[in-house]
Order: structure tokens, then C-alpha cells, then sequence
């Protein structure tokens, strides 16, 4: 059980992300392009927002508080947010944003990302669910701020 929690938890967000990539290039050019914009002005800033909550908010891993060997090796730093929980979670919302079954997909594999990284003793909780509130929050930020423009300039909403 060990091994497939310390896969899950290594490697798990690469398929994620492999398929959210698969699903927006699914889409159609019009809409893609859209994508690539948000794409292009969420991720930067989800990454951005996540380092400064990591500034504020200082969780210790359970290996730290628990003192003992974690299930995969990681360093004893801050544990919020979960880069590979955000990572899935902010494109799990990105493709939400343009096609909320995919986006719901992504959204449930990030959660097992995210309990991965959990049950192989590197995260807490609230550490994932950090990630989940960062990305969601950005996504809708984003979303708010590019419908505004469109409106301003006159264009057709995505």
C-alpha cells in the first residue's frame, strides 16, 4: 500500500495534468484561445498568490510535529499550500471555468492528489485544501476581471 501511496503522491499530478492539457486542446480554436489566455493570466497568478499566503500561514509537515519518517522523503519546510494539490486544483479550475464536466474531473482527481499527499505523511489537510480555496478564488478572479474587459471592449463572452 506504501508503493501506490508514494506513486500517488510523486506522481499523480503528471496524468492530471497531461489530461487537463488533452482537455483544452480538445476544445474548439476559438475557445481554445480563450484558454490560453486564462491559462496565461491564472497559473502565474495562482502560483503568486499561493507564495504569499505560504508567507502568512506557516503549517509544519505532520513528519515535523509527529517526529517520524514520512512515507516519501521531502524537507521539513512550510507544508501550505501543497504545490501538487494547487498545481491539479488551478487546472482543475481553469477547465471548469470553460467546461464544467471536465473541470469536475479534474476537480475529483486533484482531491486524490491531494489525499496522496496526505496519507504519505508530507501534507495536512488544510495544506490541501489551501490549494483548493487559492485556485478557485484565482480562477474567479480571473474570470471577473476578463468578462469585465470583454464587456468594456465590446466583445462576446466565452
Amino acid at each position: 500500500m506504501n508503493t501506490i501511496i508514494a506513486l500517488g503522491a510523486n506522481y499523480l499530478y503528471i496524468p492530471v495534468s497531461l489530461l487537463a492539457i488533452y482537455f483544452l486542446w480538445t476544445e474548439g480554436k476559438e475557445k481554445r484561445k480563450s484558454l490560453l489566455i486564462f491559462a496565461a493570466i491564472s497559473l502565474p497568478l495562482t502560483l503568486a498568490f499561493a507564495r504569499i499566503a505560504g508567507h502568512f500561514y506557516y503549517d509544519p509537515r505532520p513528519f515535523v510535529v509527529g517526529h517520524f519518517t514520512p512515507i516519501i522523503p521531502h524537507a521539513p519546510d512550510n507544508g501550505f499550500p501543497s504545490d501538487h494539490a494547487l498545481l491539479t486544483s488551478a487546472l482543475a479550475a481553469l477547465v471548469f471555468v470553460f467546461n464544467r464536466k471536465k473541470g469536475l474531473i479534474l476537480g475529483a482527481l486533484a482531491l486524490l492528489v491531494g489525499y496522496f499527499r496526505v496519507a504519505a505523511e508530507v501534507h495536512h489537510w488544510i495544506d490541501i485544501a489551501g490549494s483548493f480555496v487559492i485556485s478557485a478564488f484565482t480562477a474567479w478572479l480571473v474570470y471577473l476581471i476578463i468578462e469585465s474587459y470583454k464587456r468594456r471592449h465590446g466583445e462576446k463572452r466565452a
